[in-house]
């Protein structure tokens, strides 16, 4: 039996090694392009190298969805092709993926395909960057969302909240409903192209005032059945300044609008180095995310079991009540060493809600004090730093299987 574990594990292990990607190299072009204004078509990209990215299912929560839930029970990892071109003044990337089909949102059970980019904004210290997906206090993030074919009306800079009205409860009829349909047309945003700021759960804040110059894109390829989505923005604005960096963390999405996908049911990966390739500095960075674990696996996985399995869910064979605690089936795919240690150490340190606190009859996943702070339920938990390594090198074996 301890011979199949450890084959197992190390299995595991050369799989992540197949997936894993240590960094993009991001191409440096002249000033005189203007990478943020790049379509997934400009000749331009073929200067760019091309990284494969693991993105994992975001399994920490369950979405309140039956049929979403279902839908995704079985999602493997997907992965993506990712380029980055660069100048003193801008950073654009192009992210290619596999879906077979195209969707769009067309009611309130169907949504679009799309994807995100997310950034770090402080990351002087590589060892304690933000909670993927959401930010956590006092590490911002910004997150680039875009929704194929999905319309929207905020912000478009007209304030008319008369067209944002139920069409059923305008009172118009006829010829003059027709009008108000065309109006409502005519002011829509053709797709959803947004930015947000976040530290954390419950702050994900739309940056409505231009503040966030960025730009962005979806193409797809019939013939291939494939998405290739563009994102380039300016390297230093009201809310970062990438300016004198010489590499970024960066994350990606992507959501399947035909497998319901929207808000955490989407693919996800860890945070990756982007290092700018003309540019020194922040090599600490790249070696920390390219980094392996310290920890011997198969000592992990025994205390992992022994200490955390009656809370969180592990895998489908190690499954525990639901709601809980967060299912970590995933949590190798899009977590960084430093981050799980981190979680161990000091859970409150992020607090990732369910449902609710009480979405346990009989366990609250943290409390809230007067002045709103919420506190972890959890305790810290292996405090032995050799203990803490080997639960770190189990947990990051912790994903589901990338489809070829």
């Amino acid at each position: 039996m301890r011979t199949i574990i450890k084959s197992i594990i190390a299995t595991s292990f050369v799989v992540s090694a197949l997936c894993a990607q240590d960094s993009i190299v991001a191409a440096k072009v002249g000033n005189n392009v203007k990478p943020a204004m790049l379509k997934s078509t400009d000749a331009l990209w073929d200067k760019a190298k091309v990284a494969e990215v693991a993105l994992y299912p975001q399994t920490a929560v369950k979405m309140n969805d039956k049929n979403a839930n279902v839908a995704n029970a079985n999602s493997k990892g997907k992965i993506v092709k990712v380029s980055a071109l660069y100048n003193d003044k801008c950073i654009a990337f192009k992210i290619v993926w596999a879906d077979g089909t195209q969707s769009v949102q067309s009611g309130s059970d169907s949504y679009s395909d799309g994807f995100a980019v997310q950034m770090a904004t402080k990351f002087n210290d590589p060892k304690i960057l933000p909670y993927i997906g959401m930010g956590s206090e006092g590490r911002p993030v910004l997150v680039h969302i875009y929704k194929n074919g999905l319309s929207s009306y905020e912000p478009n800079g007209n304030k008319n909240v008369e067209l944002q009205i139920n069409r059923d409860n305008t009172n118009a009829f006829g010829k003059d409903l027709a009008i108000y349909d065309k109006n409502v047309t005519d002011a829509a945003n053709p797709n959803y192209m947004r930015s947000f700021i976040s530290e954390g759960f419950r702050s994900m804040t739309e940056i409505k005032d231009g503040s966030n110059r960025f730009r962005m894109d979806m193409a797809y390829n019939e013939g291939k059945k494939s998405w290739s989505g563009t994102m380039g923005k300016h390297l230093k604005d009201e809310n970062a300044d990438f300016s004198g960096a010489g590499a970024l963390p960066v994350a990606f999405a992507v959501w399947n609008g035909g497998k319901l996908g929207r808000d955490g049911v989407k693919l996800l990966s860890g945070w990756i180095a982007v290092d700018l390739s003309d540019k020194k500095g922040n090599e600490a960075l790249i070696d920390e995310l390219s980094a392996k674990p310290k920890g011997n696996a198969e000592a992990g996985k025994a205390n992992v079991e022994a200490m955390c399995a009656s809370c969180h869910t592990l895998n489908a064979q190690k499954a525990a009540p639901a709601f809980m605690a967060p299912d970590l089936s995933n949590i190798g795919g899009y977590s960084t060493p430093a981050y799980l240690a981190e979680s161990i150490l000091a859970p409150s340190a992020v607090v990732v809600p369910g449902y609710n606190r009480n979405a346990h009859k009989n366990f609250e996943w943290y409390t809230v004090d007067t002045k709103g702070v919420r506190t972890s339920t959890m305790p810290p938990m292996m405090t032995d730093e050799a203990m803490v390594n080997d639960a770190v090198a189990y947990l990051m074996t912790l994903k589901a299987e990338v489809e070829k």
